[in-house]
């Protein structure tokens, strides 16, 4: 998400923000703006540049926008499902941005249809909505502070109404989300911005001012600066999927460098895992920051033994027979001058159903390497997430159903080794906890109702 308050570029400040956190999200992409009151709206299928052109983006007038990039958790993918999501309500417009997953949704969704609301999308956001417009109060804050109070599960929010700005962030802190400002804004007032991320602001040239804490109301409107909390008190559960894939290396999320998390998950992951060997490769691109830190740990060279083509887009033409594994031989090229007879370690990010890393180690063996030991700067995925990573079923889970023996034979390494839940703990400095790992420990921080999930521990399923 991105949104802008108080400048008069916004909506291509806005369409900048967005290209520089496409990464989250590729499925669809939307920008609503603010001018005189009123909201004017532009969602698309597909990515940023493909849905906004300069005619569009001139016609988007007014000084503040929020904008979205979606990657579905909830919901198909279809336009009805694309952010923002917008409503005329009894006391003006409002548009509505959300990153992560409302585990509450279906219930909060059964008892708002018993009470006379129509839902337009099959996403969990359009519950916020509905909760809003019925809430009696006239004050937006009051409105967004009660509904989000019965949400359950992962939230960051951008809000736009007709007179402010508003950014919000689930108790736990699942998300990122934080806060930002520039200078030269509308009529000598400042700028304020907030993202997903912070790589965004340095693409705009904004001063990254602090996170939207977890619980935290910030809004923005004439009169300023404003904050209040969600009345209920939880232990952070900040997601650690956010270093280990989604978030760009070049961000600071959760106030850490992420490609410093991953350099030093690298070096972790090397002190775990002692093994001879002549070369550390990575899978790029996420696994380049975790194989340099493995590199200077070791004393062992760090190669590009495998090249990645940037121009890829995400369909292709595939000949039905003529090529095997095109899917990853398109994207993915093993250098045979870097690696023939060389015992390698190759290092990747993490691995899930390990389909894709199978075809990895093929292709390094295939060039003629004398070795391939696999390596993961990350634990076994063990489940499923319910708060905004679209990860398979338990039963798609190679590391939920087989042994580190059978996952290694399947892959076809040598020898295969993961990053320890302690070793990721130190490398995120979450030693004292703060973090939600229930990918790789199975403990979810909530409740999951409603969804199909059986109970474990204290975890409540139906």
């Amino acid at each position: 998400m991105f949104g802008v308050w108080n400048h008069p570029q916004a909506s291509r400040l806005t369409y900048l923000g967005l290209y520089a956190i496409q990464h989250r999200g590729q499925e669809s992409a939307g920008i609503v703006t603010l001018d005189n009151g009123a909201q004017i709206i532009k969602k698309g299928l597909g990515l940023v540049a493909d849905i906004f052109d300069d005619e569009t983006l001139n016609q988007m007038t007014g000084q503040a926008a929020i904008g979205h990039v979606r990657y579905s958790t909830t919901g198909r993918n279809s336009l009805d499902n694309a952010q923002p999501l917008t409503a005329q309500l009894y006391n003006g417009p409002v548009a509505v941005a959300h990153n992560g997953n409302i585990v509450n949704a279906h219930e909060l969704k059964e008892e708002l249809k018993s009470q006379g609301s129509i839902f337009h999308c099959t996403n969990d956001t359009e519950v916020i909505l509905h909760m809003i417009a019925r809430n009696p109060s006239n004050d937006l804050m009051r409105c967004l502070a009660e509904s989000l109070e019965r949400l359950d599960g992962a939230f960051s929010l951008a809000v736009l109404s007709h007179k402010s700005l508003v950014a919000a962030r689930d108790p736990y802190g699942f998300r990122p989300l934080v806060l930002g400002q520039m200078e030269e804004g509308y009529e000598g007032k400042p700028t304020y911005v907030v993202a997903s991320e912070t790589c965004a602001f340095d693409l705009i040239g904004a001063k990254f001012i602090r996170e939207i804490e977890p619980g935290e109301i910030f809004w923005v409107d004439e009169s300023g600066a404003h904050s209040i909390f969600i009345n209920r008190k939880t232990e952070g559960a900040k997601c650690v999927f956010e270093h280990v894939y989604f978030s760009r290396p070049d961000s600071v999320v959760f106030g850490e460098s992420v490609y410093e998390v991953r350099k030093r998950a690298g070096q972790i992951l090397a002190r775990e895992n002692k093994i001879d060997f002549d070369i550390v490769v990575p899978v790029p691109d996420s696994g380049v920051p975790a194989a340099l830190g493995f590199s200077a740990e070791s004393g062992k060279p760090f190669e590009l033994g495998i090249i990645r083509n940037h121009y890829v887009g995400r369909t292709f033409i595939q000949p039905q027979q003529a090529v095997r594994d095109v899917g990853v031989k398109i994207k993915l090229n093993p250098q045979m001058a870097v690696l023939k007879g060389k015992r390698v370690v190759v290092v990747d990010d993490s691995l899930v159903r390990g389909t894709t890393s199978r075809k990895i180690v093929g292709l390094v063996r295939a060039a003629g390497a004398k070795e391939v030991h696999l390596r993961i700067a990350a634990p076994p995925t063990m489940s499923p997430c319910y708060y905004g990573v679209d990860t398979p079923e338990k039963s798609q889970l190679i590391a939920a159903n087989q042994s580190l023996e059978s996952i290694r034979d399947f892959v076809g390494a040598d020898t295969l080794g993961y990053l320890s839940v302690e070793g990721l703990s130190k490398a995120v400095r979450g030693e004292d906890g703060g973090y939600c790992m229930a990918c790789f420990n199975g403990k979810y921080p909530t409740s999951l109702f409603g969804l199909d999930q059986k109970p474990k521990g204290n975890v409540r399923g139906i």
